[in-house]
C-alpha cells in the first residue's frame, strides 16, 4: 500500500489532486482511515493514476476520465475514449486556425480570400452527393449547403434536421481555410471555382449572397462506429425496401413511410412487431431518406454503420470521403 504523498510522486498528481479525484469518484483510495482520514492505494492503482494524469493534462472532460479508469482492463474501450477526444481536439485546433487566420487578416487590414477550383465533374459529384439532404429553401441554413475550404480539400455538407450528407474532395485551394453557406441552387453542375470572403461568395464569376448564421457542428455526428459495419450491395437492398409492404408514421400532422432495419452480420429488413420484439436490435428510419441515401452514394456497394437504435444509422461510401446520416424514429 502507498500514502498519499507517495502515490503523488509515482504518479504526476498532487496531492491536492489525489484528493479531488477521490472526492469526484474518479480515483478512490483502496483504504481510508477511519479516524485520521489518511488516505492509502494499493500497488495496482498506480496504472490508474498516471492514466488520470495523462488524460487531464490533454483537457479530457472528468466523465470521460472517469469512464476511462472503470474501463481500463478493457485496452479496446480505453483507446476508443482516447481516440475521440484526440478527434475532438483536431476539430478545435482546425477551428483556431480558421479564426487565428481571420484575426490576422484583421490586424493586416486585409480581407481574407479563399478560392477552390477543382473538374466541374468532380464538383458535380459533390453537389449530387449532399443534394437530397439540402432542407426547404425556407429554412435558414438548412435550406443551403456548407462549403468548407481546408487544406487542399473542399468538403460540402446539408443537413434538414432528420438527415445529414457529407462530401469530401481534394481540391486546388489558395488562401486561408474559409466556410460559407451558399443557397442550394446556386451551386449547379457545371462549376469549377468558388472564391470565399467574408460576406460574400462568387461561384465561377457570379456573385451569391451567403446564407449568414451559424451552421450546426456536423462534426459532432461523425465519429468512427463501435457497433456493426456492414457492407451491402445498393441494388440489392434498394429492391428489397421496394418490395416490403410500406408502414406509415406521422411525425407534426405529416405522414411518412418507415422502413425497419435489422443491423449485424448482415443487413435485414424487420417488421414492426420484430421491432416491438427486440428495440435494441433494430433501427427504424424514414424510407423515403434511405432509398435518396442509396443513391447518392451510386451504385455498387455501400457500407452500413449503427452503434445502436437511437444512434444515427451511417451509410457511408468505402474508401472514399462521402456518407449519409440518418436519424433514428423511436419506436
Amino acid at each position: 500500500m502507498r500514502g498519499i504523498g507517495e502515490m503523488a510522486r509515482v504518479s504526476g498528481l498532487t496531492v491536492s489532486a489525489l484528493r479531488f479525484y477521490d472526492s469526484a469518484g474518479v480515483l478512490v483510495p483502496a483504504e481510508v482511515d477511519p479516524f485520521t482520514g489518511y488516505r492509502r492505494y494499493a500497488d495496482e492503482q498506480v496504472r490508474a493514476a498516471r492514466l488520470v494524469a495523462s488524460l487531464r493534462r490533454v483537457g479530457m472532460p472528468i466523465t470521460e476520465i472517469t469512464a476511462a479508469v472503470r474501463a481500463l482492463p478493457n485496452a479496446a474501450a480505453v483507446t476508443a475514449l482516447i481516440d475521440r477526444h484526440l478527434s475532438r481536439l483536431e476539430d478545435g485546433l482546425l477551428d483556431a486556425r480558421r479564426e487565428l487566420s481571420h484575426a490576422r487578416a484583421l490586424l493586416n487590414l486585409e480581407v481574407p480570400m479563399t478560392t477552390v477550383t477543382l473538374p466541374a465533374d468532380k464538383f458535380a459529384r459533390l453537389v449530387d452527393a449532399v443534394r437530397f439532404a439540402v432542407g426547404p429553401p425556407d429554412a435558414g441554413l438548412l435550406g443551403g449547403i456548407l462549403v468548407e475550404a481546408g487544406e487542399g480539400t473542399l468538403t460540402l455538407v446539408a443537413t434538414d434536421r432528420f438527415r445529414l450528407a457529407v462530401a469530401t474532395a481534394t481540391a486546388e485551394v489558395k488562401g486561408p481555410p474559409a466556410r460559407a453557406v451558399v443557397p442550394a441552387s446556386a451551386l449547379h453542375h457545371d462549376v469549377s471555382t468558388v472564391t470565399l470572403e467574408p460576406g460574400r461568395v462568387t461561384v465561377d464569376g457570379v456573385e451569391v449572397t451567403p446564407i449568414e448564421g451559424d451552421y450546426p457542428d456536423f462534426r459532432r455526428l461523425v465519429r468512427s462506429p463501435s457497433g456493426p459495419a456492414v457492407t451491402v450491395e445498393v441494388a440489392e437492398l434498394r429492391a428489397a425496401v421496394e418490395a416490403q409492404p410500406v408502414v406509415m408514421r406521422e411525425y407534426e400532422g405529416s405522414p411518412y413511410p418507415l422502413v425497419i432495419l435489422n443491423v449485424g452480420d448482415r443487413v435485414e429488413l424487420a417488421t414492426v412487431a420484430d421491432w416491438a420484439a427486440d428495440v435494441d436490435g433494430h433501427v427504424a428510419v424514414n424510407r423515403d431518406f434511405l432509398l435518396q441515401a442509396l443513391d447518392a452514394g451510386g451504385a455498387g456497394q455501400l457500407r452500413l454503420e449503427l452503434d445502436g437504435p437511437i444512434h444515427p444509422l451511417a451509410v457511408r461510401v468505402p474508401e472514399g470521403d462521402q456518407f449519409s446520416l440518418l436519424m433514428p424514429v423511436r419506436h
